[in-house]
This record gives C-alpha cells, sequence and structure tokens, in this order.
C-alpha cells in the first residue's frame, strides 16, 4: 500500500500540478493614458483621455535587465488599454511604458508617468488575472488657459 501512494505521491502529483498551470487565464493589463493638459505632472480636472495611444508591456530580466518580453497595446476612445501577456513572469521585472501619442500637441512623456510596474505572476496571493497599472501621461505642448484656476484650487486644500 505504501508503494502505491508513493508511486501516485512521485507519478500522478507532479502531472496535476503541471496541468493545473496550464489551464490558468492569461493575465489582462489595464490602464489609461491621458494627456496633461495643465502640464502639472498629474491628472486635473482638465486632463483628457488620448485615444489611439501606444502602450507596451515589457518585461526584464532580473539580473541583467533585458528585455525578455514585449506585448503591445493601442488605448481605446475612453483612453483604456487592454493587454493580454499569456505567460507568467514570476522571476522578471515587469512595468507598462509609453511608446507613442497619436496627439501632435502632446508628445512629451510626463516625467515619473511613463511608465507603471505591474505583477505578472500567480505566485503572489492575487486571486484575479487582471493587473490594474497606474495611469500614464503625455504633456500637451502649452498649458491651457484655465490651467492656472484649475491648480489655485489645489492651493486652497493645504
Amino acid at each position: 500500500m505504501a508503494r502505491v501512494f508513493l508511486l501516485v505521491a512521485l507519478c500522478v502529483l507532479p502531472a496535476l500540478v503541471s496541468a493545473s498551470h496550464s489551464l490558468r487565464k492569461p493575465f489582462v493589463v489595464v490602464g489609461k493614458v491621458y494627456c496633461d493638459t495643465c502640464r502639472c505632472g498629474f491628472e486635473t480636472p482638465a486632463t483628457t483621455y488620448i485615444h489611439g495611444a501606444k502602450v507596451r508591456v515589457q518585461c526584464k530580466d532580473r539580473d541583467s535587465l533585458q528585455v525578455v518580453y514585449n506585448a503591445d497595446g493601442v488605448t481605446d476612445s475612453t483612453g483604456t488599454y487592454k493587454i493580454t501577456v499569456l505567460d507568467d513572469h514570476e522571476d522578471e521585472l515587469c512595468e507598462t511604458v509609453l511608446v507613442s501619442s497619436p496627439q501632435s500637441d502632446c508628445t512629451a512623456k510626463s516625467p515619473g508617468r511613463d511608465g507603471s510596474h505591474v505583477i505578472l505572476t500567480n505566485n503572489n496571493g492575487i486571486i484575479s488575472n487582471i493587473r490594474h497599472a497606474n495611469a500614464m501621461g503625455f504633456m500637451k505642448d502649452s498649458p491651457l488657459s484655465g490651467c492656472t484656476q484649475i491648480l489655485q484650487q489645489y492651493q486652497e486644500y493645504q
């Protein structure tokens, strides 16, 4: 009886574990891309969202920092992108990055808001296969005329 149990433990259980890994749903990385119309480095009531912006999910090897995986996406009319990632990237550093904006007056990447780290592994306690990335932004060439009043509102709350 002990031999049968040992045979099951050594042969059947690894096969079941392997099968469960292949049945996992792919990851879906979701985020938004905006145009910083006030050039202030964050979203404001004057912020607009960009349709047709190109975004990339990239994963790098932890040791060499060489890119080992890329997947591209494009934003919809609400500025939202959804990029499917099929594999688990447990041992890699993954992030979303801005690639390009279709708006000719809003193409400069906003420093500090041009990328977002994402966790693309199932070995972290997150149950959902959806991964939400922070919003990323491009800056308008020159701020809108009403931006001074908008930024003054933020000073009132200090």
